[in-house]
């Protein structure tokens, strides 16, 4: 699985039904799901991301997780990061995790992460969705589990 965490001080996510999810202080986590990855990757993934610490102290030093800053995670589905881009001008996604699949492990990486105490909102998986956001910093980054480079 890959995530692509951005630090927020406010995001939302819409579709054309409406406003899906939105967050004050925290991350939003664009999902990406890979051809092998299984429920081992969504739980290790989640625990990763409830662990991360992208949040200033009172030093300002980046030494607190979401959790400790009373933040939220926005999470939005987002097949796109499985994109193959190293040949040609159009992207390829024989990496990507078939749709259903792909679905049922985004709910196992959000409900992961509810259990570990962290508020989570999301995103509609499949549907054409529309995200706002501060990216405080900007600070963004990529992590990866169950993927061989």
């Amino acid at each position: 699985m890959i995530a692509l965490l951005q630090r927020v001080d406010h995001a939302s996510v819409r579709t054309a039904a409406g406003v899906s999810g939105a967050i004050e202080t925290g991350l939003v986590v664009l999902l990406g799901c890979l051809r092998d990855d299984g429920e081992g990757e969504a739980l290790r993934l989640a625990e990763k991301v409830a662990r991360y610490r992208v949040f200033a102290d009172a030093d300002g030093r980046t030494n607190l997780d979401v959790r400790a800053v009373g933040g939220a995670v926005l999470v939005v589905p987002q097949f796109t990061l499985a994109a193959q881009t190293n040949k040609g001008n159009r992207p390829g996604f024989d990496r990507a995790l078939a749709p259903e699949q792909a679905k049922k492990l985004v709910s196992v990486f959000a409900d992961a992460l509810r259990r570990l105490q962290v508020p989570v909102q999301e995103g509609v998986f499949g549907a054409e969705m529309w995200l706002d956001l501060r990216n405080h910093g900007p600070a963004s980054y990529i992590l990866e589990v169950g993927y061989e480079h």
